[in-house]
C-alpha cells in the first residue's frame, strides 16, 4: 500500500516477472471486467476458472505463479479472497492499492456497483502481510543519479565520526539535495529529469499525479467530506507560510471550524497525502502520551508535493537560491518528509513562552530535538533547552542546515543532506530468562519446611 504513483505497480511486476514462470496481472481500474470474476463464490477455483474465461493464454501453474492485483481498493471482493488463495497455498499473490488505509474504503463502491444478497466482503485479517511503500528518500534519489554506494558510505563514516564532510562531496551533496527539494520522490517526475534534465517535464508529471489525487478526493470520499478535501489540501501552503505554522480551520476557509473540515483532513492523512506533527509542551518520553490531538502541524508526505502546489517557479528558485521566507517552511516539510518514510509519528516542542523545536524523535531510549534551519542560524530555543537539562530531561540536540558536520556540547550540527543516515530504529530490548525451574523448586522447599 502507498500513495498513488510512489511505484507499487513497477515493483511488483519487476518481481513477480523475474521469480516467477507465470504472472497474471489484473488491474481493476484499467479492466473492470475482471471484478466479475470475484464475484459469488471466493473459492479459488471457481475464480480461476472465470479468470481463465476473461485472460486468454493465461497460466495457472501451482507453485509457479504470481497473481497480481492491482489497484486492489477497487475489487474490495478481491482483497476477501486473499484469505482462500492462503488457505489454498497453490499460488503466490501480490496486491497494491493507493487508498487501503481510508477508513471503510470501497463502501460507496459496493453500493453504486452491485447489489447481491448475502455478498459479504471483509478484510481478510491474518492472511496477509501488508508492506507500506513511500516515495523515494534522499538515499534513494541519490542511486537513481549514479552516485556509488561507497559515496553514501563515506557519509555515514563522517556522520558517526562527526567529522566534517570533505569540500568536493559536500558542494555535491548540497546540489543533489537542492535537486531533490525540487523534483521529490515520486518515480515518474524523477525519471522525467533523468531523461531530459528539463524541469517543465518534471512540473507536467506533477500536474498529472495532483490530477489523480484530486480526482481521488472526488470518487472514494464521503459525501459530507467531498466538497472541504480539495480546500484543505490547497490550504497547505497557506498554513506553513504563517509564523505559527500550527493548522489553523480558518486558514482553510474564513470561518471554518473543526467540525466541517476534521473529516476532510483525516481523509487526507488516511490517504497517506499528508502526515500531521502533533505539539508536546514537554520534551520527554513517551512522546505519544505527552501529545495535543488538537495543536498540530500538516505537512504533504512528500515535499515534491509542495513545491509543485507553490507554482511553477518554485523549482527555479530552489536551485537559484531565491526563496526568501519560505525557505524554513521547504526545509521543516523536508525533515518531515524524512521522518515520514522512515515510519516515524511526528512531534514538535512548543511553549506559551516562544520556546519552539521543530520536531522530536526518539533515539538510543532519548528524546531527542531537532532543529531544522534554513540558513546559518543560532538555535535559541535549542541552546535553552540544553542549558537547563534538569528542567527539559534533554542531553542532545541534532541541529541540520547549512553547515558541514560539527558539535558544541551537546549540539550536533548537520548538513541538511544527512537527514537520510539518522538511525531511529528502536533499541534493542532482550531480557534475561527467568529460571522458572529455580523458583518452582525454591517454593516447594519453603512448603516442605
Amino acid at each position: 500500500m502507498g500513495i498513488r504513483q510512489c511505484g507499487k505497480t513497477y515493483i511488483t511486476q519487476h518481481f513477480a516477472s523475474a521469480n516467477y514462470k507465470s504472472v497474471v496481472y489484473i488491474n481493476f481500474i484499467k479492466d473492470p471486467e475482471r471484478i466479475d470474476a470475484f464475484i459469488g463464490s471466493k473459492a479459488v477455483d471457481s475464480i480461476l476458472l472465470n479468470l481463465s474465461a476473461q485472460i486468454e493464454g493465461a497460466r495457472f501453474i501451482p507453485g509457479e505463479t504470481c497473481f497480481i492485483f492491482d489497484e486492489i481498493q477497487e475489487c474490495p471482493e478481491a482483497r476477501t479472497s486473499l484469505k482462500f488463495f492462503n488457505e489454498d497455498g497453490r499460488f503466490d499473490v501480490i496486491a497494491t492499492g493507493s487508498l487501503l488505509g481510508v477508513q471503510g474504503y470501497g463502501d460507496e463502491l459496493r453500493k453504486r456497483r452491485r447489489k447481491l444478497k448475502g455478498e459479504i466482503n471483509s478484510v481478510p485479517v491474518g492472511s496477509e502481510e501488508i508492506i507500506e511503500m513511500y516515495p523515494l528518500d534522499f538515499e534513494e534519489f541519490l542511486w537513481a543519479n549514479g552516485i556509488n554506494p561507497e559515496v553514501i558510505e563515506a557519509l555515514e563514516k563522517f556522520y558517526l565520526e562527526e567529522s566534517p564532510v570533505p569540500a568536493g562531496i559536500h558542494v555535491a551533496m548540497k546540489r543533489y539535495l537542492n535537486l531533490y527539494v525540487a523534483i521529490g520522490g515520486l518515480p515518474a517526475p524523477i525519471n522525467a529529469f533523468l531523461a531530459t534534465n528539463n524541469m517543465n517535464d518534471v512540473s507536467n508529471e506533477y500536474k498529472g499525479i495532483l490530477k489523480e489525487y484530486r480526482d481521488d478526493m472526488v470518487k472514494y470520499a464521503p459525501d459530507k467530506d467531498k466538497p472541504h478535501i480539495r480546500e484543505c489540501f490547497n490550504s497547505i501552503p497557506k498554513q506553513l507560510a504563517k509564523d505559527n505554522k500550527k493548522f489553523q480551520y480558518t486558514k482553510v476557509k474564513p470561518g471554518g471550524r473543526g467540525e466541517t473540515f476534521a473529516g476532510s483532513l483525516q481523509w487526507l492523512e488516511d490517504a497517506g497525502i499528508i502526515c500531521r506533527c502533533y505539539n508536546t509542551d514537554i520534551t520527554g518520553l513517551p512522546m505519544e502520551g505527552n501529545a495535543k490531538d488538537n495543536v498540530f502541524k500538516v505537512y504533504t508526505a512528500d515535499i515534491g508535493l509542495l513545491i509543485e502546489m507553490l507554482g511553477s517557479g518554485t523549482r527555479a528558485d530552489i536551485l537559484q537560491g531565491n526563496l526568501g521566507g519560505f525557505k524554513g517552511a521547504i526545509y521543516e516539510n523536508l525533515m518531515a518528509d524524512t521522518l515520514h518514510k522512515k515510519q516515524q509519528n511526528l512531534y514538535y516542542f512548543q511553549k506559551d513562552s516562544g520556546l519552539e523545536l521543530e520536531f522530536l524523535v526518539r533515539m538510543k531510549g532519548e528524546c531527542v530535538p531537532i532543529e531544522v534551519k534554513a540558513k546559518s542560524a543560532k538555535a535559541k530555543s535549542a541552546q535553552t533547552v540544553l542549558k537547563h537539562p534538569q528542567k527539559y530531561s534533554v542531553k542532545h540536540i541534532i541541529k541540520f542546515g547549512d553547515y558541514n558536520v560539527g558539535r558544541d556540547g551537546g549540539l550536533l550540527t548537520l548538513p541538511s543532506y544527512m537527514q537520510f543516515l539518522l538511525n531511529l530504529e528502536p533499541e534493542a530490548l532482550v531480557l534475561e530468562p527467568v529460571d522458572v525451574d529455580a523458583v518452582n523448586a525454591m517454593a516447594k522447599e519453603i512448603l516442605n519446611k
